[in-house]
């Protein structure tokens, strides 16, 4: 027998080391889809664009400081030839000018959504809430005065959340296919901008499920920068081999100007997720009459 008195055992709910075990993955992944559930629902988010494109892409600022300390070098080197840091700094400028599309595009698409009439917020400005395209897109919500949702994710590099996400929907996962649940769930329209892998996973990975009608709803489709797409794929080779089908490329556009994008996913929108709302508002407002002549 013993006086001494046991000290109570923490919560199950508190209890950090079960959590953070692998029998407590399944509150984890629970909590990764209640948790932004929760905010999305607080801050009346009804559906979103996402936009997608690499990380590494320097705002044109950036990288015409990058080209000038580049040429500085090159002046000062003996070598002859372009050095691999003249060359990447004359790739960030060709690239740069899809940062400035991306902010325009994000900028001309929050001030159209934010004039629709609707209780909740509709097509808010989504991105992965890093550097790069996303903090362009993040950017041109954010100077048309919308929401704009950042989905990060921790990663060795790269992903640290910009300054242009709503503070209340600056999100952080841990795990990728959680964080891919809520690009597609609410997802709306998709714009594809130049990218690497991450961009090229999101972008087949929403072509597979819109092909295979998997999904309840239309999204559309922006790819963005034929001059870079049309190096990186070859839908067309995919046609004539029979690995897609033709109508399959009636999937996306492609586009390469923030007008022409704008009006696309414009049209888009309104054809399939604003006018067929409006229309069962028009029905249903005539419930009432109609409910008084029947038994």
């Amino acid at each position: 027998m013993t006086d001494q008195k046991l000290k109570p055992a923490p919560l199950a709910y508190q209890n950090e080391p079960f959590l953070n075990s692998p029998d407590g993955r399944i509150f984890r992944l629970l909590a990764e889809y209640s948790e932004p559930l929760s905010r999305f629902r607080r801050e009346q988010i009804q559906d979103t664009v996402v936009f997608f494109g690499s990380a590494r892409v320097d705002n044109p600022t950036s990288a015409a400081r990058q080209l000038t300390d580049a040429r500085g070098k090159g002046a000062s080197s003996s070598f002859p030839h372009p050095s691999k840091e003249m060359k990447r700094a004359e790739a960030a400028i060709d690239m740069a000018r899809y940062y400035d599309d991306a902010r325009q595009l994000a900028r001309m698409l929050t001030e159209w959504s934010t004039q629709i009439p609707a209780k909740r917020h509709r097509f808010v400005v989504t991105t992965g809430g890093g550097p790069g395209i996303m903090e362009a897109a993040n950017l041109g919500a954010h100077e048309a005065g919308g929401k704009t949702i950042g989905l990060n994710i921790n990663l060795p590099f790269e992903q640290n959340p910009n300054p242009y996400i709503t503070p209340s929907l600056n999100f952080e996962f841990h795990y990728f296919f959680m964080r891919k649940f809520w690009f597609a769930y609410l997802a709306k329209g998709l714009v594809i901008f130049p990218g690497g892998f991450g961009t090229l996973d999101e972008l087949f990975e929403i072509l597979t499920l819109a092909q295979t009608e998997k999904l309840a709803k239309k999204i559309v489709v922006v790819i963005y920068g034929s001059p870079y797409w049309k190096k990186i794929l070859n839908f067309e080779a995919m046609v004539d081999a029979g690995t897609i089908s033709a109508k399959d490329l009636e999937l996306f556009k492609m586009s390469d100007s923030p007008e022409e994008s704008f009006e696309f996913l414009k049209e888009g929108l309104t054809r399939y997720h604003l006018a067929p709302q409006q229309a069962r508002r028009a029905g249903e407002s005539a419930v009432p009459e109609i409910a008084k002549t029947l038994p």
